[in-house]
């Protein structure tokens, strides 16, 4: 109590400085360098968390799914595959997907580029500053402020607002009406396959030019939704979805001896594809353990 009614006098006073993080990497499946804040940095994080995600969340388009209340990994799937039934008149024509990731996210955010556009939501001059200051306690680059580290609440909801933009971009100007987001992987669905390929330069220089961020040159693809679109862990296919290679590798090196916990995380991943196999093998595997 004695900490939080400092923390409580600190922010009342204006004089709150963020603390350091504690650093460590995590393989999940790619190395990532999480950074992780002292619990009193933390509390201050939910609190500005539960002030500004409901005023956010209303600014956001209907079709991003990353961090957000009643959406989601799962309901991101089912609205591809609606939209490429759509596209594809229930599969009796050809649908094509635009995927698309960009390059090192988090670390890539641009500080100033992302106080430009609070500022034009956030008028309270005192919870934009505690913004500041917790975006200012972490960057990537030295000569250029970057970056968001991971393990921060407050991450989550500031990356929604960097791509909002980008976001209102991709539906009002290009017209994408069939776009879906999550975090930094997104897909556009066409009928045709010139004009997913006449809108890539422009989200590439959209990204570049207005938000500092590249595309990842390995994980721009275009290809027909018949021949199998990796997206959010899964290959999907017109009248199924397979669990991704590299996700069902890791899947059954963590099988050895797992917990409840992690067999049952994982049989409820299961249950979203076609994988009665796999979940069948997991609950053999576990029992015999």
């Amino acid at each position: 109590m004695d900490n939080v009614l400092a923390l409580h006098h600190d922010l009342a006073a204006g004089t709150y400085r963020h603390g350091g993080y504690k650093a460590f990497r995590i393989s999940d499946p790619k190395p990532r360098d999480i950074h992780k804040a002292t619990v009193r940095d933390r509390l201050l994080h939910h609190a500005l968390y539960r002030q500004l995600y409901p005023f956010f969340d209303r600014t956001f388009i209907a079709d991003s799914y990353s961090c957000r209340k009643g959406k989601g990994t799962h309901r991101a799937m089912n609205r591809f595959r609606s939209f490429a039934a759509k596209v594809s008149r229930n599969h009796i024509r050809t649908c094509w997907v635009l995927k698309c990731d960009i390059k090192k996210f988090f670390a890539s955010i641009d500080h100033q580029t992302l106080f430009d556009s609070l500022a034009t939501y956030i008028s309270d001059k005192r919870i934009a500053a505690l913004v500041v200051e917790v975006v200012r306690s972490f960057q990537t680059h030295e000569a250029t402020p970057r970056g968001l580290p991971l393990g921060n609440l407050t991450s989550q909801l500031l990356v929604n607002v960097y791509m909002n933009e980008f976001d209102q971009y991709m539906e009002h100007e290009l017209k994408a009406r069939l776009y879906i987001r999550y975090a930094d992987d997104f897909v556009i669905l066409s009928a045709a396959r010139p004009c997913l390929a006449a809108l890539l330069p422009r989200i590439a220089d959209f990204l570049r030019l207005r938000l500092k961020l590249n595309l990842h040159p390995d994980k721009v693809r275009i290809a027909t939704f018949a021949s199998g679109v990796d997206f959010l862990g899964w290959v999907h296919f017109p009248d199924h979805r397979v669990l991704r290679t590299s996700t069902k590798r890791r899947m059954f090196k963590r099988m050895c001896g797992p917990s409840e916990a992690t067999k049952q995380s994982y049989l409820g991943l299961l249950k979203h594809g076609n994988a009665r196999k796999l979940a069948a093998h997991i609950g053999v595997s576990t029992r015999n353990t």
